[in-house]
């Protein structure tokens, strides 16, 4: 069982725990004598100048060491760093689990103020009786993170307690998770706001965890996933009217100008597009003053051949219109999001295609009507019966594309149905894939980053509803199982050779309570490619 406290350092925190027979726990200090530990801290730069509200292209650096703090034998406490701090503090830990009544169940936490010791706060945080997953150790890092913005705190430092019992592998996991947490828990997206706090946390001590190349390498790829996912956030967060589909393609080619040593762009206009016949696409786009952009970035890794056999040759090819929902191009933060951060960690052996198609669904006298009847790139024709439901439209041509560039799998993501938030919540991703084997790489990724996702069935009689009179087939059915027959909508559009999976992330690409995105996607696009590579 794992519970854990975190204590502050001077306006900081730190984290550890309590006995087996104790839920999992957290605590919070103020000032801790210098240790060493795992150590990482925050800077933030943005990319693009000509817009101070652009995204964040945001680098870290961590310095790493081990804790092997003195055991001293305490009848409460199993962690040896918590019980000398509880003997430091006079049995104020001991004391305050018995008189604050903290059990240590998930979410539950107190801040207890110290005097006369060089530190002021001193606080546990509860992780339940059986945390083990990474989203349970990520909350630990963002509820730290909360706890030091309260604080003010300027140095956090985390132990968990019973983390003696963890093998070597859990351990640099756990570390991760905590560090990924702490990072994205930290970071307010406050370009909009006219005035705002800047956090005071600027470095990190994760404790008792280990050190050495291992451990470095798993907080550097934390460092970049987050960093990632953070700058999906803002584009996610970005209003229509700054985020505009010229400006993400601006985004796009600043990312392959980063990574150009592994990246590509390849930005096709709105004449490009006609001349590859991508008539859904541009249906869509043909009401919006701002041109549309069909968005192709490509990674190539370093050095040596694409793998032909036993390797993969991958192409990822999501795509969303942005319209005045902004949450609706979740799905291209994602794809952009994961390319940033694969533009860092150079996976060998793998060549990704990265595909949005951006554009505006607005009304004027150019644009879609319903009835009007469009026809994409590989000849299908669709009557359009509903102009919202312009997602799978723009999708339609990117599906195409994707499968014309000679893709072996194919992952689109897009905010496509409220059908799925009826379906599975605000949480939980809807997945749908005829192939099995896809099916399981993907879920397997998804089990490492921590991102709900719930596969979905593809009920073919359901394509009854989305016959057409006059063309193949119209752009949506009836109300009963909107997500299925949604992606049985795109699985039109792609290749019978490919490998390919629809994944419907309306409900969990945006936090409702905190009114921000999440960027969901990013993390298990990167695990995913990573599980492909060589």
């Amino acid at each position: 069982m794992v519970a854990t406290i975190v204590a502050s350092l001077a306006t900081s925190v730190l984290a550890s725990s309590v006995s087996h027979s104790s839920p999992s726990t957290s605590l919070f200090f103020t000032k801790l004598r210098s240790s060493s530990g795992l150590r990482f801290s925050f800077a933030v730069d943005h990319l693009c100048s000509r817009r101070a509200k652009f995204m964040a292209h945001t680098l870290a650096r961590a310095t790493l060491g081990l804790t092997q703090p003195t055991n001293i034998e305490h009848p409460k406490f199993q962690n040896s760093i918590l019980k000398k701090l509880d003997d430091l503090l006079g049995g104020l830990l001991a004391e305050a689990f018995s008189e604050e009544e903290f059990t240590g169940k998930a979410g539950q936490s107190t801040v207890l103020r110290l005097t006369g010791l060089g530190s002021k706060r001193v606080g546990l945080v509860g992780l339940g009786q059986s945390a083990s997953s990474p989203a349970a150790f990520r909350g630990l890092g963002e509820a730290v993170a909360a706890t030091a913005k309260i604080a003010q705190a300027s140095c956090v430092a985390i132990v968990l307690a019973s983390s003696e019992g963890l093998s070597y592998e859990s351990k640099l996991n756990t570390a991760s998770a905590i560090a990924s947490g702490t990072v994205l828990g930290i970071y307010e997206d406050n370009r909009y706001k006219s005035e705002s706090k800047k956090p005071q946390l600027k470095y990190v001590d994760i404790l008792g965890l280990g050190t050495g190349p291992e451990l470095e390498k798993k907080l550097k790829y934390v460092e970049y996933v987050s960093y990632a996912i953070i700058f999906g956030r803002e584009l996610v967060n970005s209003p229509a009217n700054v985020l505009t589909p010229a400006a993400l393609a601006v985004e796009a080619s600043a990312i392959a100008s980063l990574y150009s040593d592994v990246l590509s762009a390849n930005i096709l206009t709105a004449e490009q597009c006609e001349e590859l016949k991508m008539g859904s696409y541009l249906g869509v786009a043909a009401a919006s003053a701002n041109p549309p952009h069909f968005i192709h970035l490509c990674y190539k890794p370093p050095s040596g051949p694409i793998k032909a056999n036993g390797g993969y040759n991958i192409k990822t090819g999501p795509g969303c219109s942005i319209e005045i929902m902004k949450i609706d191009m979740g799905g291209s933060a994602a794809v952009l999001g994961a390319t940033k951060a694969l533009g860092q960690i150079k996976p060998p052996g793998v060549e990704v295609h990265f595909i949005v198609a951006s554009c505006e669904n607005m009304i004027s006298g150019t644009g879609m009507r319903p009835g009007d009847i469009v026809t994409a790139s590989n000849g299908k024709t669709i009557e359009v019966n509903n102009t919202d439901a312009e997602g799978r439209l723009t999708l339609a041509d990117a599906l195409v594309y994707a499968s014309n560039q000679g893709a072996e799998k194919i992952v689109d993501l897009a905010t496509l149905t409220g059908a799925c938030i009826v379906a599975l919540g605000p949480s939980i991703a809807g997945v749908f894939t005829p192939s099995d084997d896809l099916a399981k790489e993907v879920f397997e990724a998804s089990e490492v980053s921590g991102e709900n996702c719930w596969r979905m069935p593809l009920e073919e009689s359901y394509w009854e509803s989305m016959k057409s009179g006059v063309a193949d087939m119209v752009n949506t059915g009836g109300r009963q199982g909107g997500a299925i027959t949604a992606a049985l909508f795109l699985k039109q559009f792609v290749d019978e050779k490919v490998q390919w999976m629809h994944i419907d992330l309306t409900g969990p690409v945006w936090n409702d309570k905190k009114r921000v995105a999440t960027a969901f996607g990013i993390s298990t696009l990167v695990e995913w490619v990573l599980k492909n590579s060589s």
